[in-house]
Formats: structure tokens, sequence, C-alpha cells
């Protein structure tokens, strides 16, 4: 297979971009997300780009609808729609006799924190010069180096033609194929700083930044706050010296903050998906900057945003006790209705339900 046939293959399983990048642009990677002790005889990794639909932050961005941006646009890509595709390429890869890796998403297993140290008493490695399992891919290094675009200052991967709304996918194979050139196109970053004014977290620095080699080219992004992120992305905001907040299960020191309707977390969809901010910084308001600026070639009819954006006064909360929900809590269709909802009585829309009849 030629890596024009391995490109075609991969859009036709439902990939918005492919590139090929070659393992020796890994070099001076550190050991512990170095994807060459994954697969010692890989001679390419075939990088893919999924789209994150923009409609599927529409929801978050009318304060009305929260759970589809983490359910379609975060973990249905990441647990379900990106595996699902990186397996039939490999399956294509290991019917012409080579072996195929499929990466869907980031290992859950992986041996170091988001900072990048080794996690204390977790694993061992198997043998002398090896990393300690598991491996974590820096799917957005992984993304540059295949010729996808570009790192922004909010450390998001950018697209040319989808900017930040992208979500990625790895294949590691034995078979050989021509790579694509890193990204040398039009500025996709100006550095406008929309990423580090409208994080609610805080957690994109103004001026301390990262510097790293990539393959012979320097990059650079803001410094990122992962403790700062993980609060704000999850709706929470550090209570002030005094207050006692129940938003997150675990902790006692975090409410919720404007960004979030909720007065608990709500429960994670497909494992991870839990981002009530609805990416508001790194990509919302990244995404609307590129869009004025007319740099993107997915186009839409009208403006993504259309008025202030909104916020919750939590100036009258209370700490609720944490109180996870599910399917059984809530009443599936079939458990609380009949045909014609017979059971409606049990649901407080009852009325509408019988008038709908």
């Amino acid at each position: 297979m030629t890596s024009a046939e391995i490109k075609r293959l991969a859009k036709s399983c439902g990939a918005d971009l492919v590139g090929i990048a070659p393992m020796d642009r890994f070099e001076g990677a550190p050991i512990q997300m170095d994807p060459r002790f994954i697969m010692p005889k890989a001679k390419s990794m075939i990088v893919m780009g999924f789209r994150v639909m923009r409609g599927s932050l529409r929801g978050i961005e009318e304060g009305t609808f929260f759970s589809n941006y983490s359910a379609m646009g975060y973990g249905g890509l990441t647990y379900i729609y990106i595996p699902m595709t990186v397996m039939n390429i490999c399956r294509a890869i290991e019917d012409e006799g080579y072996e195929a890796v499929p990466l869907g998403h980031q290992s859950d297993w992986r041996g170091i924190d988001n900072q990048g140290n080794l996690r204390e008493k977790y694993s061992k490695a198997v043998e002398e010069g090896k990393p300690q399992p598991d491996i974590m891919l820096h799917l957005r290094i992984c993304a540059y180096l295949a010729g996808l675009g570009e790192i922004g200052y909010s450390k998001m991967f950018l697209t040319p033609e989808f900017g930040p709304r992208l979500r990625i996918g790895v294949v590691l194979t034995e078979m050989e194929l021509e790579p694509d050139p890193i990204y040398d196109g039009p500025q996709l970053c100006n550095k406008c700083m929309a990423c580090v004014k409208n994080c609610p977290g805080n957690a994109i620095s103004a001026t301390k930044t990262v510097k790293v080699n990539l393959a012979g080219h320097e990059v650079e992004w803001g410094e990122l706050d992962c403790d700062a992120c993980d609060i704000a992305m999850r709706g929470g905001e550090i209570c002030a010296e005094g207050e006692i907040g129940k938003y997150q299960p675990g902790r006692d020191d975090v409410k919720p903050g404007s960004h979030s309707p909720f007065y608990n977390k709500p429960a994670n969809v497909y494992n991870s998906g839990q981002a009530v901010c609805g990416a508001r910084g790194c990509t919302r308001a990244c995404m609307i900057s590129m869009e004025a600026r007319g740099v993107l070639g997915n186009k839409f009819k009208e403006p993504f945003r259309t008025k202030k954006l909104w916020s919750v006064d939590w100036s009258d909360y209370e700490p609720v006790e944490y109180a996870g929900t599910s399917l059984s809590d809530l009443g599936a269709h079939t458990s609380k209705f009949g045909e014609r909802g017979e059971k409606a009585e049990t649901n407080a829309d009852a009325k509408t339900f019988k008038e709908a009849d």
C-alpha cells in the first residue's frame, strides 16, 4: 500500500485529516513518550485528525445542553469513533503482511502524570534501558511531526482546516510510507491571547512559555497549569479562604465556578468526558478568533457567538453533598414509560406526555 492509498483508506474510515511521519523525527523524545519503544521496528507513524463538530459546542455556548460536547466532541470520539477507525486501518495493513499498532487515545495506564513526572510506586521497567509502562504519546507532537498543523500558544493543536477543533488518532506500522513535510504554511496562531483571557481557570500563562525542539524546529507554547485546568475543565473553582465547597467528589475546597450551572460535577461520560467548561478558552475562544480572521478552511454561514457569554451567579452557593447520577437514577424511557406513557405519572412531565398522545 502506498501513502496515498493509506490516506484514502483513513478518510473512508472516518478521518478528516491524515499525515505521515517517519520515526526518526522522534529522535530526542523523552523515554516515557518515545513511540519507538512501543514498536522498535516501526518505520512510519500515520496520524489522523478527527474534527470536533462545531455543533457539539452549541449547547454549552447557549448554557442549555452540556453533556453533548463531553459525549460527542470528547469521549465518543476518543473511546469509540477514533478507535474504530485506527483498528480498521491496522486490519488493512496487517492484510498486507505488516504489523500495525492502533492508538486511539492516550493510555489510561500511563506511567507519568500530566507534568511528565513518573508516578510514584506505579510501575517498573521490565528490562534495563526500557521505559516504565505505559508510554504516553504526546498526540499533539505526533500531529505536528506528521505535518498536520502547528501547536498554538494554548498548547492546543491547530490545523488550517479546523483550528483547535480536533482530536487525534495514531497508527504505528512496520510499513515504510512516504512521509509528509512538517507544516510550513501560513501561521495559524497569532498569539492573540484569546485562550489566556477566556480560560475559566486562568490555567494558561500569559508570560511563561515552554520551548521544545521537534525534528529541528523550535516550537513554543504557553506554560499550562495542569492542576488549575483539571479543576476548571470540570466546572469547578477553588474556594476562597474560609469557604467550603462540595462540587468535586473527595474535596471540600472546590465550589461551582461561574462557568458551571451544576451544584456538583456531573458524572463522567465515556470514562473521561467531563468537560463542563466546554474548552471555553483553548477551543471556543481560539476558534472564534481564527474564524474572525478568516484563516480556517471549514467555514460557516453564521458566526458562532452572537451575544455576550453567559455567567452563573453563585453568590448564594451552599454546599450540597456530592451524589453521582446514573441512568437508573434518572429513569431510562423503557423503565419509566410504557408504549404510550402509561407510567408517565412517575415523571414530572406527566401532563406533557399525556397531552402529546
